[in-house]
């Protein structure tokens, strides 16, 4: 009888990992509870609407590019995207503006609008990052199983190069003296829930993919390549079931040995949990069976903030509004405080809005279009009841979209849904509402963060933002490539096609603008 592997939860961490462990050739299942796949990359749809639930762009293409050529097939073809000049706009609180634009010399001169001596460092700002990516991109591809891991001769030479003393927001005190143009290379701390105040320098690698390797819109929206994640892992033999909800383990000793769910068992050799990591274990693991992530332990830990968001089909097409709006609170550091420290809902929070139909007209009716707001607020506490909240945050949010030029958006709302954190808790399972995970702290990164190959139990292995290397797509997907690899070393199977070294694909631009990857 073949090897069986279940993998929880149909997520993008989920999905890569089933097409690279049935490309190795193993009888691979997936098990998802809601009724579609793609979890938080999944789209939402009403009255003709198609909304991106969780991510609404694409960032750093590359790794999903590998992993589809691994399997024989070229993303690009499946999902069409388009690269996004400007790939957003910034609206300060505290005055000015920015559209962020991937050329280099058209983004001096809208960085010297604001502060003409800062414009001169942001070509050393890109050149250091891609040194920094370049060194430390190999540490992200690789798991990290304790502490002789990060006492490697090769983290030590790290510490120099990634600072980890300072904050990401001091990180970029030594480019920039605006404070403004601080927010604009810091705000994508946001993608791990995290403040630029708090987050390790390290990430300041975060903006720097956004200029040199684009900001992309898959046509479809961001939930298409989860469809098209589906369709490629089918034709390779995996089983996918929906709407079946994981209801239990079963354990031999503290090895998972079998899955129960709401319509049957599975036989399991090897447990791929892709579902929210808190949960999942305070759900499906008795509390004696872990010590390291016993539910007191994960109790005290840090987690990331939440999202309310606002889902809206409009009537009309908003042409002067960017694919990507955000607008930054005028005291971004106490909405900041408000979020991470205070736990309440600020009175000028910050508001990103997508108007993705500028891009692509295929999301909404004719003369139609979808505008996808997100506030950033606390994770679930007894500080914040959204059932008394919800009426009176949305038109905070409604008043906060008129600083972007948005006055009347109200009267041509014809399809509207509000997802809050208690939604992403009790809906979506999602522990706290914490829709970005574990926080990136220096305490919760590399072997400090729950383990690709999770050791507090036999034949379990972990994907997605819970593990390393942490949140965004991007690495969610490479947390795919470490884990499968783990696990198919492990049987002692071949794993060469979970591992593509750097260098070895050169990158061309294919007929649509889009980048393919082409063997050297």
């Amino acid at each position: 009888m073949p090897k069986q592997v279940v993998i929880v939860g149909a997520g993008p961490g989920g999905l890569a990992s089933a097409m690279l462990l049935a490309k190795a050739g193993l009888s691979v299942r997936v098990i998802e509870r809601m009724p579609h796949v793609g979890g938080r990359t999944s789209s939402l749809e009403g009255g003709g609407f198609r909304f991106d639930l969780g991510p609404t762009f694409f960032l750093y293409p590359r790794v999903l590019e590998e992993i589809f050529a691994s399997v024989g097939c070229d993303l690009h073809r499946e999902v069409p995207m388009v690269r996004l000049d400007p790939q957003y706009h910034l609206v300060f609180g505290g005055g000015g503006e920015l559209q962020c634009t991937p050329d280099v010399p058209r983004m001096v001169e809208q960085i010297a609008r604001l502060n003409p001596q800062d414009a001169t460092h942001f070509r050393r700002f890109l050149d250091d990052n891609r040194h920094k990516l370049d060194r430390f991109r190999s540490i992200l591809e690789r798991p990290f199983h304790g502490l002789r891991d990060l006492l490697s001769v090769e983290m030590l030479k790290m510490l120099p190069l990634v600072r980890p003393w300072l904050s990401l927001e001091r990180e970029l005190a030594r480019y920039f003296s605006d404070p403004r143009l601080r927010l604009a290379f810091a705000f994508q701390s946001k993608y791990l829930g995290m403040s630029p105040f708090n987050c390790p320098s390290l990430f300041s690698i975060l903006s720097f993919l956004e200029y040199e390797h684009g900001v992309w819109h898959p046509i479809g929206g961001c939930g298409e390549v989860s469809r098209v994640m589906t369709r490629v892992a089918e034709s390779l033999g995996v089983e996918i079931s929906l709407g079946e909800d994981v209801t239990g383990l079963d354990f031999k000793g503290k090895k998972v040995v079998g899955v129960r769910t709401n319509k049957g068992a599975y036989r399991s050799d090897a447990l791929v949990i892709n579902a929210d990591f808190a949960r999942a274990m305070t759900r499906l693991v008795p509390d004696h069976l872990r010590q390291r992530w016993t539910d007191r332990k994960i109790a005290k830990k840090k987690f990331s903030c939440s999202t309310f968001m606002l889902y809206l089909g409009v009537e009309g097409v908003n042409e002067d509004l960017a694919h990507h709006t955000i607008y930054m609170s005028k005291d971004y550091e106490t909405n900041l405080a408000d979020i991470e420290t205070r736990h309440v809902l600020s009175a000028d929070p910050s508001v990103y809005v997508q108007n993705a139909c500028v891009t692509d007209p295929s999301l909404a009716p004719p003369g139609h279009s979808t505008l996808y707001v997100l506030v950033p607020v606390t994770h679930q506490t007894d500080n914040v009841d959204w059932k008394a909240e919800t009426p009176r945050y949305r038109k905070v949010a409604l008043e906060q979209m008129k600083k972007l030029g948005l006055h009347d958006i109200e009267r041509r709302i014809r399809w509207e849904q509000i997802v809050t954190p208690a939604d992403w808790d009790q809906h979506y399972q999602i522990h706290k509402g914490a829709t970005f995970n574990l926080a990136h702290s220096l305490k919760q990164m590399l072997h400090l963060r729950p383990r690709n190959r999770f050791d507090e139990l036999g034949g379990v292995y972990l994907v997605g933002g819970g593990t390393h290397p942490g949140s965004g797509l991007p690495v969610i997907y490479e947390s795919a490539r470490i884990t499968s690899r783990l696990l198919l070393q492990d049987w002692e199977m071949p794993h060469e096609h979970c591992i593509v070294p750097w260098g070895d694909t050169t990158v061309v631009m294919g007929e649509r603008g889009c980048q393919r990857p082409v063997p050297c």
